[in-house]
């Protein structure tokens, strides 16, 4: 056997077909999943933050502060506090006082402990009223608490 080929060419060596071959291997495609991930996620993200908008609240009419955005929405399964101008809390449309709010937060707390709380103060509302009722709400229990406020003449321009 002259060359000393042992009767095996270089494709077979190769495990590759045909008649010439290249000493580069060829790759498989891959599909790769992290970018996938990624757009997931981001959507997710998108998603929550959109469904966090569209929570509703129901107060008593009272002029609130500016903020660059919000929305008024309304849940049944949303507590809705209000204080306004003159100190004067309020339930929904119930006014009440610091031993009536103190009960009512309890009550919600013992029949859902993950009720959101919102909290609107009239613009003129002394901040004093406002901090009380924050106080009360935390010391309720409640974690998921939110102030109400409308969005500003300048951020609708």
């Amino acid at each position: 056997m002259a060359g000393g080929g042992g009767g095996r060419s270089a494709a077979a060596n190769s495990g590759r077909k045909g008649k010439f071959s290249s000493p580069i291997p060829i790759k498989k495609a891959r599909i790769e999943i992290v970018p996938l991930i990624d757009v997931m996620f981001f959507l997710l993200a998108a998603f929550m933050m959109v469904s966090l908008s569209l929570q509703q609240s129901k107060t008593r009419p009272m002029e609130l502060i500016d903020a660059k955005k919000a929305s008024d929405d309304f849940k049944p399964d949303v507590l809705n506090i209000g204080v306004e101008k003159d100190g004067t809390v309020a339930i929904g449309t119930n006014v009440v006082d610091t031993a009536g709010l103190a009960r009512e937060l309890n009550a919600r707390y013992k029949a859902n402990p993950k009720t959101p709380v919102f909290i609107t103060g009239d613009r003129s509302a002394p901040y004093r009223a406002v901090g009380g009722v924050l106080q009360q709400v935390r010391l309720a229990r409640f974690t998921r608490v939110s102030f109400v406020t409308r969005e500003s003449e300048r951020a609708r321009d």
